[in-house]
């Protein structure tokens, strides 16, 4: 094996540990809303990112039956329904259920696991046990070749792309909304957010809703990435909950920076491992920085 194909071997693994960074990230994003500015310990946020792989994949059903033509531009109006699905069950699974057990986390761990357990097995009940792939559209489908041996799927672009856009429109919307402003006075004293009029109940139900459905988003870029199952979103949680607490688990910067190091760890190794030694070894690695750093990457400044 030359340098030039081990130099773009190289390259590809890297890249494919983007496109793991793009799904890890917007998992970790919505995670980071709903676990680090809250303090709400979801163990259902993988079946929302079921639930928007699976609005893709009722979209490009309903597309191929009803409207063939539509089939080559459905897919960005998938994503956006993809995040209202995700956030509308969001909303309704804060009002129903987490609004009654905020500052108890072992009940709200209990609880959301079996409210995964619950929307897994009607999963399993809608769509069957086996798993489903929308139809895709032709321009998402092929590569781009910069260089001779080195071959860049499209998908994964549009993924990483979608991953940037997402991230930065979290970012604006936290640090330049109304809504970011609610969120941070809720988070840095409560009682006196409500003492000024802030609508503690109806932030935290939309800051839940939001994480929901950005978990959504997610769901609708590992369609062009992987296949669907009913337990698809649980194979994604606990690596979701290691970037969100290996980063900081109030900041959205650690949770960048934690993704695209767990993914780009997991894939290169994985080249020169098997694919579990691989992870173990990623484990093993932010294992080791938590003993010696155990607040993460980027912890949040506290005033004394």
């Amino acid at each position: 094996m030359s340098m030039t194909d081990l130099y773009n071997i190289t390259l590809m693994q890297g890249f494919a540990g983007l496109s793991l960074f793009s799904v890890l990230l917007l998992m970790g994003l919505g995670l980071a809303i709903i676990f680090g500015q809250m303090g709400v310990i979801n163990m259902a946020h993988g079946e929302f990112m079921a639930i928007g792989a699976y609005t893709v994949y009722l979209s490009s059903v309903l597309a191929e039956r009803f409207v063939p033509g539509f089939v080559q531009a459905y897919f960005p109006f998938a994503i956006l329904l993809a995040f209202m699905v995700a956030f509308a069950v969001g909303w309704l699974a804060e009002w129903a259920l987490i609004r009654h057990l905020y500052k108890r986390p072992l009940d709200t761990l209990l609880a959301t696991w079996g409210l995964s357990l619950g929307m897994q097995q009607v999963f399993r009940s809608t769509f069957g046990p086996k798993e489903v792939s929308p139809t895709l559209p032709d321009w998402l489908m092929g590569s781009w070749s910069p260089s001779e041996g080195l071959d860049i799927p499209i998908n994964g672009l549009f993924v990483m792309a979608l991953t940037l856009l997402v991230t930065g429109l979290v970012m604006l919307a936290l640090y330049r909304s109304s809504w970011g402003l609610k969120v941070r006075a809720t988070v840095a004293n409560r009682p006196m957010a409500n003492a000024t009029g802030i609508n503690t109940r109806r932030t935290d139900r939309v800051t839940f809703a939001i994480g929901c459905g950005i978990a959504g988003i997610a769901g609708a870029a590992f369609t062009t990435i992987g296949s669907t199952g009913p337990t698809s979103g649980s194979l994604y949680i606990v690596d979701a909950f290691l970037v969100v607490t290996f980063g900081g688990a109030a900041s959205l910067l650690g949770t960048v920076a934690s993704a695209f190091g767990i993914a780009q760890t997991q894939s290169i190794t994985e080249f020169f491992l098997d694919g579990s030694m691989a992870r173990v070894l990623t484990l093993l690695t932010v294992v080791v920085i938590l003993m010696i750093r155990p607040q993460g990457l980027f912890a949040a400044r506290i005033r004394k």
